[in-house]
């Protein structure tokens, strides 16, 4: 049994499909508090400052897991979570017909092992629909979503090519994990 120190009911759906145990609770972290120009500073200071956080509200008795993610367009620039509709449409559309990374950052912590991995997986969109893209802005699906992206949802049927494991780009590389549970 493990600490899932994240809201995301995403990422705890992955750790359900790969029957891991775990409980979820959040720590108080601020990750508005980073600033960085680079996506994979950013993630792997969020999910580290997450981790500190757990371990001091809710200690080692049970190991500790925690993540983040974001994305990064090809010129380099961080998609963060959108702060609202125009936020998202301007996020979402820097991703139509473009290549991104989507960055996830873990540590797990138990009392004898620390972890920690960065990982990418790339993909290639199709130009969004425009209606379909509005229809996706008012459904709020995006909401609290790095770049407003679901690579499981909206993003899916405008996937031209991916390189790296969908889990990550879901926002937690389970199989990188695994070996150390």
């Amino acid at each position: 049994m493990i600490t899932l120190c994240s809201s995301s009911s995403t990422r705890a759906m992955l750790l359900d499909n790969f029957g891991i145990a775990y409980i979820q609770k959040s720590p108080d972290y601020d990750e508005e508090q980073i600033i960085t120009e680079c996506a994979r500073e950013f993630v792997y200071t969020a999910s580290k400052g997450k981790l500190e956080a757990g371990v001091r509200e809710f200690g080692l008795d049970m190991p500790l897991l925690a993540a983040d993610t974001v994305i990064a367009t090809a010129e380099g620039n961080i998609l963060r979570k959108p702060k609202d509709i125009d936020d998202a449409r301007r996020i979402l559309l820097a991703q139509s017909g473009s290549e991104i990374s989507i960055i996830s950052s873990l540590h797990y912590r138990s009392k004898e092992l620390l972890f920690t991995d960065i990982s990418a997986t790339h993909y290639y969109f199709a130009p969004f629909d425009p209606d379909k893209l509005e229809a996706y802005l008012a459904s709020y699906a995006w909401d609290g979503k790095a770049g407003g992206c679901m690579v499981e949802g909206f993003c899916r049927e405008y996937i031209v090519s991916v390189r790296g494991l969908e889990s990550t780009a879901m926002g937690l590389q389970v199989e990188r994990l695994l070996p150390w549970l």
